[in-house]
């Protein structure tokens, strides 16, 4: 019998408003083996180059519409002033956030008996607890390596939306451990993109993070990883052909102008109402958010019941309140087809994406637990989630979200060079 994880056995509890809105102060698929023989499934994953190393940083006021120098410049009576964006080394990034079939081939690999010792996997997070959101069901009885699978094919290529960082870090650790079975690499345009053809390991407790520390940091520098706060942002917003505001975008989508509020912000996708696919990529830029005085995109499988769609939720939700947390959908990566500054897609918007860069507790807060910074808006935000600016924070092993905020997402970085 499968064993019920900490954060399975909790019992949930209605959310209230300010609970949610103070959170966040063409995929490659995977490729089950032939038969499981206990050194994992095959995933592809593809990155972006990261280049001009050494660019300058930027200095960010959280959560303002502004951008300065330094922090010197920044108002005088600023709280909070980070200067980021400054990387002083080539890295990759990942061109698209891990996806639910990649999380599931992790799953099969990391956890082969079911057992689940490590957290890695939440009953909301299943099509039967929640319908409109559940994307990985669980079978008890399935063979050795296939206990998880994906909800609903339309499932297979969004975003993986339930992460914590320790999950998260586990997912990096699986990929560095694993074997790196091939490399292909080809430019378009000014990008040059990186497949890299891995066979998961099942070993997740070392390597690039070492999870018997409170705080798991990197431990290497080649390899896999979390990009840090300062390689997601630049990857995002910084232009090396001096575009925007200091050569930062204040969207990952677009240059924008800082100070003009959501003006310039880039539109809202369109999403089908039973695939989550987007409909309006020809309306550029373009990111899956939840724009001002209108709804936020948003899909539920074909194979479920309007009714089950509206309604059947793990949190014990009326069907009102539930409708007005719960409005943003993940799309379809990749689809809305804006570009950052080095060729990412959907770092605006979609699922908001953990660093491992660690955080200061916020204010109030003892430091018992380790805090990590997130960036990327959702779905379910407005525009300013997706300003340079925001630079959220969240405990790493939330339990209470890991339950209850279906856009908590990652993308893979790489160090150094990699090689089969």
């Amino acid at each position: 019998m499968r064993n019920v994880s900490r954060r399975a056995r909790l019992t949930l509890i209605p959310l209230a408003v300010a609970l949610l809105a103070t959170a966040l102060a063409g995929p490659a698929g995977a490729a089950p083996d032939d038969g499981y023989s206990g050194a994992g499934s095959v995933i592809t994953v593809t990155t972006t180059s990261v280049g001009a190393p050494g660019n300058p940083a930027v200095a960010v006021v959280p959560f303002t519409d502004a951008v300065y120098r330094s922090c010197a410049q920044a108002p005088p009576k600023s709280r909070g002033c980070l200067e980021v964006g400054r990387v002083g080394y080539p890295y990759q990034i990942g061109q698209i956030e891990v996806t639910v079939e990649q999380w599931v081939a992790f799953l099969n690999t990391a956890d082969a008996t079911g057992r689940d010792p490590h957290d890695l996997y939440d009953v909301t997070e299943s099509s039967t607890a929640w319908p409109r959101f559940g994307q990985i069901n669980f079978a008890p009885r399935a063979a050795l390596g296939r206990h998880y699978s994906v909800a609903y094919p339309q499932w297979a290529d969004k975003p993986y939306g339930f992460a914590t960082f320790l999950r998260a870090a586990r997912f990096v650790n699986s990929l560095g451990n694993g074997r790196i079975l091939g490399t292909s690499s080809r430019s378009v345009g000014r990008f040059r993109y990186t497949s890299y053809r891995v066979k998961l390991s099942p070993n997740t407790e070392t390597g690039m993070y070492d999870m018997a520390r409170r705080a798991p940091m990197r431990t290497k520098n080649t390899g896999f990883v979390l990009p840090s706060q300062n390689e997601w942002i630049k990857a995002a917003y910084y232009d090396p052909r001096r575009g925007g505001t200091y050569s930062y975008w204040k969207y990952p989508t677009n240059a924008g102008v800082f100070g003009d509020g959501d003006d310039t912000a880039p539109a809202p996708t369109v999403l089908h109402p039973s695939t989550g696919d987007v409909t309006n990529a020809t309306t550029q830029p373009l990111a899956s958010y939840h724009a001002s005085d209108m709804p936020a995109p948003a899909w539920c499988p074909g194979q479920v019941s309007p009714e089950a769609c509206t309604t059947v939720n793990p949190l014990g939700l009326d069907p009102t309140t539930y409708a007005s947390l719960y409005q943003g959908s993940l799309s379809t990566v990749g689809q809305a087809r804006t570009l950052s500054p080095w060729g990412t897609l959907d770092q605006g918007g979609n699922a908001v994406e953990w660093t491992d860069t660690v955080a200061a507790p916020p204010a109030g807060q003892d430091g018992e637990r380790v805090w990590r910074r997130l960036h990327g808006g959702i779905s379910n935000a407005p525009a300013f989630q997706m300003w340079p600016s925001a630079v959220g924070l969240q405990p790493q092993d939330n339990a209470f979200f890991a339950h209850s905020y279906p856009w908590l997402g990652l993308r893979i970085g790489v160090l150094g060079t990699l090689s089969s």
